[in-house]
Formats: C-alpha cells, structure tokens, sequence
C-alpha cells in the first residue's frame, strides 16, 4: 500500500518522467514497443489482404471445398456411428427406456 502511493506519487512528478524518458532502458523499451506495434500492424495487413484476395476467389472453388468438407464429415460420422458399440441412438422408446 506504501509502496503503491509512493509510485504514485514519483510518476506524477514531471520532473522524474522527463528524465525516466532520457534514460536508455526506457528509450530502448520504446523502441521495442514501437517495433512490435508496426509488426503487428503490417502482418494484420497482410492478413487482411490474403483474406481479401481468398473472398476474390470464384465462389465455385469455395463452394466445392465446403461440398468436399461436408461429404467427409458425413462420411466420418457415419463410420463412426457404425463402429460404436451399443444401440443406434434412437433405437429406444420413449424416456427411461433403458431403466
């Protein structure tokens, strides 16, 4: 609690920022921060443009894929269902059937 007031009180000092800020270890946490900030910046960028120039593709590609990607799921789920040991979900008659 004394230690947190204390701190307070330093970093409200215009004096002790000012000179926090010539410092190098500071001046080089900036810089790091500004290189990080930029990176970040221009891969989302990029990201956006691969995003954009996928969306610009011809729907039928897409449209294939997604066909593609429900067929195997269907696939996969039914061979799924046929190895699972026990009744077929389904196969019992009304609530507590199994009780």
């Amino acid at each position: 609690m004394v230690l947190r007031r204390l701190l307070a009180v330093l970093l409200h000092s215009p004096q002790l920022v000012e000179r926090l800020s010539e410092s190098r270890p500071i001046r080089r946490a900036a810089q790091l921060t500004a290189f990080a900030l930029l990176q970040a910046q221009l891969r989302g960028q990029d990201a956006a443009r691969r995003l954009r120039g996928i969306a610009a593709r011809p729907a039928g590609s897409l449209g294939r894929r997604a066909a593609r990607f429900r067929d195997t799921f269907t696939e996969e789920l039914r061979r799924g269902l046929r190895e699972r040991p026990g009744p077929p979900p389904g196969s019992q008659r009304g609530p507590g059937a199994n009780h």
